[in-house]
């Protein structure tokens, strides 16, 4: 049922009981009677009429429910050069819906029969018709509507704004509804746009009731007259037109299909993340198995050895392996311990060069040949290349301007490899993430496409939401992708093993006159797992029992250093590394 103003609601329950409701005789039918019936009181009579504009409407529902529309416009002695028409063509109807009302066979003549041309303006809620109306007197205006009709109660009832705007002053409106049936209620509602003024007057046309009529006096420009009459049930059909109103409740409605799909949705997620919660315990259960098999000194014996002794990390992992391993990312301490591993090992050497007391600290780097006994892995040989490139030595403040930063790219991807190689996993972890990010991003665009489309033409936009969600998490947990093998798994527990060794480790367990060699390779380590000032001062300590001067066999200080600087240059120097890594390109996103 179209809203009625309150006010009007309330004439029209009057006239229920006030009206009479006596039906058409079989002898005479509604239109006879109606031609028959004395019109309502005027405002304006005919002889008073003037060049004042007065509109008589008739108004027929057919057996269809279709209204058809005769509109007798007389402009008088001072007809305006345009008269514009607006009827109401969308109205709110409910919650979820807009009740349409459909206009055709729009067409206009003068009171000779000949044409008057016409334009018409569509709106989202009104149509304009303009009337060119110079020089008629009188315009004859013909119209059909559709969807005026309603099944309210026991009957049906005619809704329809019978005058939704003047471009002009009109000083009478006189509608004549006529049916199949005659009427058994009526009501209306003048003025502005949600009026509750009743018109001016209205009524059955007499003592028979057999049609509704309604006047309205002086209507100003924009002022609308609804009318309601309510018939017996089978007057017309009673379906009225609908078309789905957009509003941000109903396009996100939980209805039990959207609910269904989110309930789906979460068991999907809820199955991933089990999924990958198994896969990822993986690391958990072989820690409770494995991990002791890494938590003591790496050390064996080693017949070509000074000593008899050499170091042997677990697996054999160097320490760029292990930082990737635990995090599954190739990070910036990552190579920067690399770096130092590679001096430890005799492949270049740290060189602090002499700056003043509140001068910033350099350092050279001086390429070696490479020990006989000591293979390098490929990311490291790329490493090397990437310090040196044509060069055998090279400053750390230089570094930066060497094109140190595009060829740190092969690298990070060299490593990335390593792990797949070494069967740690089955895919390189940044390929494997990349994927998963993009998999997610991609999905979350398309339920905010999908989103927006159901919120514009259907009520199904939770579920949207839903594919966003699922696309949020994918993208959120795409990090945590990249799973390690059995065999992953199992380095993984000695590693952590071996840190918790440094972490803890009795000197007394290395030799005296060894410390010093086998110190330095426990360093590399220390970095990854966050202890270099530990064993960078045990490694100082050893250095002063065991050394002749104040130099180790891979870092040399300034004339005026000693090793009990070397905690501190160690640290200075690893920082500023990193600082330069990290303000390489493709690594910024790793700091």
């Amino acid at each position: 049922m179209r809203p009625v103003p309150a006010a009007a609601a309330v004439v029209a329950a009057t006239l229920l009981t006030a009206l009479p409701t006596a039906p058409a005789t079989a002898s005479e039918s509604p239109s006879a009677a109606q031609a028959s019936t004395a019109p309502p009181n005027h405002a304006v009579v005919p002889s008073e009429r003037g060049d004042r504009i007065v509109n008589d409407i008739s108004l027929r529902l057919d057996d269809d429910g279709v209204l058809h529309a005769k509109e007798t416009i007389s402009f008088g002695t001072a007809a305006p050069e345009e008269f514009t028409r607006t009827f109401v063509t969308r109205e709110p109807y409910d919650a979820d819906n807009d009740r349409l009302y459909e206009i055709d066979d729009v067409a206009a003549e003068a009171a000779d029969g000949s044409a008057v041309a016409t334009t018409t303006d569509e709106h989202r809620t009104t149509t304009d018709i303009r009337l060119d109306s110079a020089e008629a007197e009188t315009v004859v205006l013909r119209y059909q509507v559709r969807g005026v009709v309603d099944e309210v109660g026991d009957g049906v009832e005619l809704g329809w704004t019978a005058v939704g705007g003047y471009s002009a002053p009109v000083a009478e409106t006189n509608v004549v509804v006529d049916a199949p049936l005659p009427p058994v209620a009526l009501s209306c509602a003048a003025g502005e746009p949600r009026s509750s003024i009743y018109c001016t007057s209205s009524d059955m046309g007499g003592h028979q009731a057999l049609v509704a009529r309604f006047l309205q006096a002086d209507l100003a420009p924009g002022q609308r007259l609804d009318i309601v009459v309510g018939y017996p049930a089978g007057t017309a059909p009673g379906t009225p037109i609908l078309e789905r109103s957009w509003s941000l409740s109903s396009a996100f409605a939980i209805t039990p299909m959207t609910s269904s799909i989110f309930g789906v949705l979460l068991v999907v997620l809820v199955g991933g993340l089990f999924a990958l919660i198994r896969i990822r315990g993986r690391d958990e259960r072989a820690l409770r198995t494995h991990a002791a098999a890494g938590d003591h000194a790496p050390l064996e014996p080693g017949a070509g050895d000074p000593g008899g002794i050499r170091f042997h990390p677990p697996d054999d992992v160097h320490p760029g392996q292990i930082g990737t391993l635990v995090d599954d990312q190739v990070n910036v301490v990552d190579l920067t311990a690399t770096v130092v591993d590679l001096a430890v090992r005799g492949h270049l050497t740290i060189r602090e060069l002499p700056h003043a007391q509140f001068s910033p600290v350099d350092w050279r780097l001086e390429q070696n040949p490479s020990p006989a006994d000591d293979a390098l892995l490929p990311y490291e040989r790329k490493l090397l290349d990437a310090l040196f490139d044509q060069w055998h030595q090279i400053k750390l403040s230089e570094l930066g301007h060497s094109g140190f930063a595009g060829r740190l790219a092969d690298v990070r991807e060299e490593l990335y490899r390593d792990m797949v190689r070494l069967k740690w996993f089955a895919n390189r972890p940044n390929v494997e993430r990349n994927r998963w990010a993009t998999g997610g991003i991609a999905l979350t665009v398309v339920g905010v496409a999908l989103t927006v489309l159901l919120a514009v033409f259907t009520s199904a936009a939770f579920t949207g939401l839903a594919v966003i969600i699922a696309g949020a998490a994918v993208t959120v947990g795409a990090q945590y992708m990249p799973a390690k093998t059995a065999l992953g798994s199992t380095v993984y527990a000695h590693t952590l093993g071996f840190r918790a060794y440094l972490l803890g480790a009795d000197t007394a367990d290395v030799p005296e006159g060894q410390r010093v060699r086998l110190f330095s390779r426990y360093l590399p380590y220390a970095m990854i797992f966050d202890n270099v000032e530990r064993w960078a001062g045990i490694l100082a300590s050893a250095g002063s029992d065991e050394m002749q001067g104040d130099a180790l066999p891979w870092y040399v200080g300034p004339d005026d250093w000693t090793l009990a600087d070397f905690a501190d240059s160690i640290k200075t120097f690893t920082l500023t590394l990193a600082g330069v890594i990290s303000n390489a390109r493709q690594f910024r996103t790793l700091v």
